[in-house]
């Protein structure tokens, strides 16, 4: 079993509150993960096993061990029965572990029952720090799903293929998205064309046949479901105008991979949008990372209407990072001239150009440098 890099601030979430919310997209692992923290498990989608946590319920409010509840934002009555379970023993921390495939249903139902009780991590598919630096190039390929490829390429890509259908087709509208499969189908593949893009929900909905305001609502529902990043632009008062359009980015690449048409023979290196895929892969990567160990990050891209640009920007700590990123071993002196001169623009702690080149080169606040070495660095630097 890989070993999860979010264990040890689960752990200190634990220690900290009552309960512990662990988020992310379905059959990222939350399950596998929790159960080694926890005693009882109950899935909270089967009406059955809600049965028999309400036989159990006394039982596991006045013991001491761990409790998981899969999917607990399928029963809302959880939230407030949890609530005056812990409040009448406030001290005791860490007895409970909530999972959530769906984050705006679940914050919705912490703010109103579970504020100030409750710990969130976010727990996504397996990520570059988890895994061997040789095996990198796989996981971009085949994206981060345990079941999905990553650990051995022969479900792809059929597996990412019945992964979106059932979200389509059960998850989402279970949510309460309203679109019809076919039609979250369709979102799915013109989603994919525009990775790495600025949304256009115009576009979106001139294909599909729907309102600005309704894909707007769409979009929502699958960020919230852990599938798309919509990159906010990066707003500040400049010299220059800046572009405020958020980008859209498939989090996995396993899933936009497939969506795209790819096969498991297929050569990802002479794919037309190989830059662009890898680009979004990089950033999920990074912002993975710094997830699982604990590091509140606000990330955006800037973007000047002259063409101005830098894929990431970073602010965590009081402190900002500005990261180029490259697909190649060879990286040009013009990429670090167009950094620094963002720099000037809005100032930087930390310049970061991102390649494939092994060599790291670190110059005091400037590091050049793969993502093998951006995460070794980023670790030593706390």
């Amino acid at each position: 079993m890989i070993q999860r890099e979010a264990v040890q601030l689960i752990q200190e979430m634990l220690r900290q509150f009552p309960a512990v919310g662990l988020v992310g997209s379905r059959q990222c692992g939350k399950t596998t993960l929790a159960k080694t923290f926890g005693t009882h498990y109950f899935d909270i989608e089967s009406v059955p096993e809600r049965g028999r946590l309400d036989v159990l319920w006394d039982t596991i409010m006045n013991g001491d061990e761990v409790a998981v509840f899969d999917e607990a934002q399928c029963w809302p009555e959880l939230f407030a029965r949890l609530r005056g379970a812990i409040d009448a023993r406030r001290k005791v921390k860490g007895r409970f572990i909530l999972l959530g495939s769906i984050s705006p249903e679940l914050m919705k139902q912490v703010g109103e029952s579970l504020a100030g009780r409750m710990g969130l991590v976010e727990l996504t598919p397996l990520h570059a720090a988890e895994m061997e630096p040789e095996t990198h190039d796989h996981l971009w390929r085949f994206g981060g799903y345990p079941e999905g490829g990553v650990l051995g390429e022969e479900a792809f890509p059929r597996w990412q293929s019945n992964y979106l259908r059932l979200m389509s087709k059960r998850d989402l509208p279970q949510w309460g998205l309203p679109a019809k499969p076919e039609q979250t189908d369709r979102l799915f593949r013109l989603l994919a064309g525009m990775h790495g893009n600025p949304q256009n929900a115009s576009d979106l909905g001139a294909a599909l046949g729907l309102s600005h305001s309704t894909i707007q609502s769409y979009l929502d529902f699958l960020e919230g479901a852990f599938l798309i990043r919509r990159l906010p632009a990066y707003h500040a008062k400049v010299a220059k105008r800046l572009v405020r359009t958020p980008k859209v980015y498939w989090r996995d690449t396993g899933l936009l991979h497939m969506l795209l048409g790819m096969t498991a023979k297929d050569d990802l290196l002479r794919m037309p949008w190989v830059g662009q895929s890898w680009e979004g892969w990089i950033i999920e990567q990074i912002l993975a990372h710094r997830a699982a160990i604990g590091l509140d990050t606000a990330a955006s891209y800037f973007r000047t209407s002259d063409g101005l640009e830098c894929d990431l920007v970073l602010e965590s700590e009081g402190k900002r990072e500005l990261i180029e990123i490259k697909l190649t071993t060879a990286p040009a002196p013009e990429d670090l001239t167009k950094l620094r001169k963002i720099q000037s623009l809005i100032g930087a702690d930390r310049l970061v150009l991102l390649t494939r080149c092994t060599d790291v080169v670190t110059t005091g606040s400037t590091w050049m440098t793969d993502l093998r070495g951006y995460i070794a660095a980023v670790n030593a630097s706390r």
